[in-house]
This record gives C-alpha cells, sequence and structure tokens, in this order.
C-alpha cells in the first residue's frame, strides 16, 4: 500500500520580507547609535581611573626617593655631571643619558620606565615601554621627551644652571611643602599649551623638538603664572607664547597628582591657570596664581633664572 502523500503549506515556510529587515536592521542601528557614546564614556572613564592609578604609583615612587636622598624632591633632571664628569647615569638597568624626574622615581622601585635606556643625547627617540608610567588615554605619548605627564619642576626641583653657576632651585626639601597642596605632577599638554588650539600640531614621538606639537617637552609643567624672569618649560625658548600647561585630555579635566600621593581630576581654571577664548593657555596674566604649585600655598613668583 502506498503511504499518504503530504502536503506543505507555502505560508508555513515564507521567510522575512525585504521591508520587514529594513526595520530591523534600522532597530539594530538606532541601539548601537544608543549604546556606543555610552560604551564610550565607560571606556574613557576607565582610561582615567587607571591614569590616576599610575599618577598614584609615581607619586609612591617621588617620596620614595626623597627618603633615600635627604628629603630631596627629585629634581626635573639629573644636571649634566655624571659618572666621570660625563651625562650618563646608572639607575639599575644600565647607562642612561641624563635620566628624568620619572626615571629617576622609577627606579627607586626597580621599576624602570625603559628596558634599554638611551644612553646618549642621540637616542632619546626610544619609547618608554612600561605601562605604568603611560597615560594610557593617550598611549603613543610614550617618549621620555615629549612625555605626557609634566612635573612642578619649578618649585620642586629645577636643576637648570643661573649664569653664576648656581642651580636655579635644587635641591628642594620635601619637609617644607605643604604636600597636600602642592601639585607634584599633572597629565601635560607641554608647549603647545601656549598656541591657539587650531595652530597646534600632531605629537612627536620621535622625541624631536616642535614647539607647536602637542606633548612637546611635556616632562616639564609650567605654574600657571610665570614672570619674565622666570624659567620656562623649554629653556632655549623661554617666551610667554613657549609656556607649558595641563592637558584636560579627562572630560575636559586634567589629572594632577599632589605630594602626599592623592590625585584630583582638575580643570586648568581650579588650578589657576588662564585659558583664552582661542584656547591658548596665558604665561603673564595678573589674574592667574600659583598657589597650588608654588609648595606653600602662597601666589609666589617662580625662582628668578638670574
Amino acid at each position: 500500500m502506498m503511504p499518504a502523500k503530504r502536503h506543505f503549506s507555502h505560508g508555513a515556510t515564507r521567510g522575512f520580507t525585504l521591508v520587514e529587515l529594513l526595520v530591523v536592521i534600522g532597530i539594530i542601528a538606532i541601539l548601537i547609535g544608543l549604546t556606543m557614546p555610552v560604551l564610550g564614556r565607560v571606556r574613557r572613564q576607565a582610561w582615567a581611573t587607571q591614569c590616576s592609578s599610575n599618577l598614584r604609583q609615581l607619586g609612591n615612587g617621588w617620596i620614595a626617593y626623597a627618603n633615600a636622598f635627604n628629603g630631596s624632591a627629585v629634581p626635573m633632571r639629573l644636571a649634566e655631571h655624571g659618572s666621570g664628569g660625563g651625562q650618563t647615569f646608572d639607575l639599575g638597568n644600565g647607562p642612561h643619558y641624563r635620566p628624568r624626574w620619572f626615571d629617576l622615581i622609577g627606579a627607586r622601585n626597580k621599576s624602570f620606565a625603559y628596558r634599554n635606556p638611551p644612553g646618549n643625547e642621540t637616542e632619546d627617540d626610544k619609547r618608554i615601554d612600561n605601562p605604568v608610567f603611560l597615560c594610557p588615554t593617550e598611549p603613543e605619548w610614550d617618549n621620555g621627551r615629549n612625555y605626557a605627564y609634566g612635573y612642578n619642576y619649578q618649585f620642586l626641583g629645577n636643576p637648570r644652571f643661573k649664569p653664576n653657576g648656581d642651580f636655579i632651585n635644587f635641591p628642594v626639601r620635601v619637609s617644607r611643602l605643604k604636600s597636600a597642596d602642592t601639585v607634584l605632577a599633572a597629565d601635560c599638554l607641554g608647549t603647545a599649551a601656549g598656541k591657539s588650539k587650531q595652530s597646534r600640531r600632531g605629537y612627536r614621538r620621535d622625541g624631536l623638538g616642535d614647539l607647536f606639537a602637542v606633548g612637546n617637552h611635556a616632562y616639564t609643567l609650567d605654574p600657571p603664572r610665570l614672570t619674565a624672569l622666570s624659567d620656562y618649560s623649554e629653556d632655549n625658548a623661554r617666551t610667554p607664547a613657549d609656556r607649558s600647561a595641563p592637558d584636560a585630555r579627562h572630560q575636559n579635566r586634567a589629572n594632577v597628582l599632589f605630594c602626599d600621593g592623592h590625585v584630583e581630576a582638575l580643570s586648568l581654571k581650579d588650578l589657576g591657570y588662564v585659558v583664552r577664548a582661542n584656547g591658548s593657555v596665558a604665561a603673564i596674566d595678573p589674574t592667574a596664581h600659583n598657589r597650588k604649585f608654588s609648595g606653600n600655598g602662597t601666589d609666589a613668583d617662580p625662582p628668578a633664572i638670574q
């Protein structure tokens, strides 16, 4: 006996129409559009949090350095007096050409910024390979000269020389500072801060100098109010337009490390800077103040270069 034939309804296997597919795709696109900004904010907040953690570790190293060197704050950079009168210093992982403040801090805890440090001036293009020393919001700002974090060198340790051979401001005793009220370091824009936003150029990962490039010479952070006799971030470009200042890279705030080790997210105005309408940061302005930089809570002038 032949089995009965089965009859199938064509309607049971009907697929989506083109209109229905377009509607679904549209809904998915709307959902993605709604969630992406949220995910972006979450990601940026995570970077800002990691940046704060990295700065706190630098703060711990800064205190450890002071304890190891009779209470003296770390200098912005070692002066030109290495072993044998040269300019190289061994911090524990090989010859290092004139180590900067973060190099010296890291060496105290054997947490080196470089696996192989720059051994001479021509190797200033080497990149930092320890993520603890970097800002995750700007991970490519990994050159030691054009660095992500700037040091309050004018008030905490400036070993550049005056014409008479004295240091401009070194050593500085940590015990004399109002640590909780004194900026140690912050996210830094470098000398591009003195330029209008439209005239700034891209980051130089090769370590070369460009006064208009973001991050240029940003391992040094100038205080809000400078004078005609004060030092500037680059000592061969001491003009108001070439001042250094923080970089408000975290939702219009800069992460700021204080000398007691705590970190705050602050605007440039919070710190005492004056930002012009074109985005440039003023250098000599009567409304700017150095109260969070001076070390004693007063609006002191930066140490003079003469």
